[in-house]
C-alpha cells in the first residue's frame, strides 16, 4: 500500500464517522504512513502483528483486505480488530497486547508488537521487553511515539526516558493528523 491509499482509507472512515454510520469509538491513524510502510517491509506473512486500538494501518499493511477491515470498523469493532487467519490481533487495553506477544513468541512464533509511547512508559512494557530479551523470544517491539498519552503530552505525564533501546525494538516519532478519539456525532454512551 502507498501512503495515499492509507490516508484515503482513514478519510473514508472519517466520512462514515461524521455520517453517523459507526456506533462505537474509533481511533484514526495518520501522520505515520511512511514510517509504517518501511517497518512493514520487514514483516513476513507468517509473522504475527499485534496492535493497539489504532490499528487500521497495521491491518492493511499486514495484507488484510481493505473491505474486510472496513466491514469490521463499520460493525463497531475498530478498537478490537482481530483477524487470526491473517495472524493479526489487537487490544484496546493500554499495554494489553504485550503479554500476548510474549506468549506467542514463547510458542515459537515471530511477532511484531506495536505500542504507543504511553504504553511504552508503563511497567508492563518494560516487563515484557525484559522477559522476551531474557528468553530470546523473537518479538519486535515497535513504539509509535506521537508525544501524547491520549491528549496529554507523554513527557509531562510520564517523564521522558533516555533509554538505549535494545535490538528488536524500533521507535519512531510522528505527529498525528486526527484527534485521539472519534465517534459518530449521534452516538451517546
Amino acid at each position: 500500500m502507498t501512503p495515499e491509499e492509507l490516508k484515503d482509507f482513514e478519510a473514508e472512515v472519517a466520512v462514515h464517522i461524521q455520517a453517523g454510520h459507526i456506533h462505537a469509538p474509533v481511533h484514526l491513524s495518520g501522520g505515520n504512513e511512511d514510517q509504517l510502510i518501511e517497518i512493514f517491509k520487514e514483516v513476513k506473512p507468517e509473522d504475527w502483528v499485534l496492535s493497539t486500538w489504532r490499528s487500521h494501518y497495521h491491518a492493511l499493511l499486514k495484507g488484510i483486505p481493505r473491505e474486510e477491515v472496513m466491514a469490521e470498523i463499520l460493525a463497531g469493532r475498530s478498537m478490537m480488530l482481530h483477524f487470526p487467519q491473517y495472524k493479526f490481533l489487537t487490544s484496546s487495553i493500554v499495554g494489553g497486547i504485550l503479554p500476548i506477544a510474549c506468549g506467542l513468541a514463547a510458542a515459537g512464533e515471530r511477532v511484531w508488537c506495536f505500542v504507543g509511547d504511553m504504553a511504552a512508559s508503563a511497567g508492563i512494557f518494560h516487563e515484557s521487553l525484559k522477559y522476551s530479551r531474557r528468553h530470546g523470544f523473537p518479538v519486535n517491539f515497535v513504539v509509535e511515539d506521537n508525544g501524547l498519552s491520549t491528549n496529554t503530552p507523554t513527557g509531562e505525564a510520564w517523564g521522558r526516558e533516555d533509554t538505549v533501546w535494545p535490538n528488536r525494538l524500533h521507535r519512531y516519532y510522528y505527529t498525528r493528523t486526527y484527534p485521539h478519539y472519534g465517534v459518530s456525532p449521534n452516538v451517546s454512551f
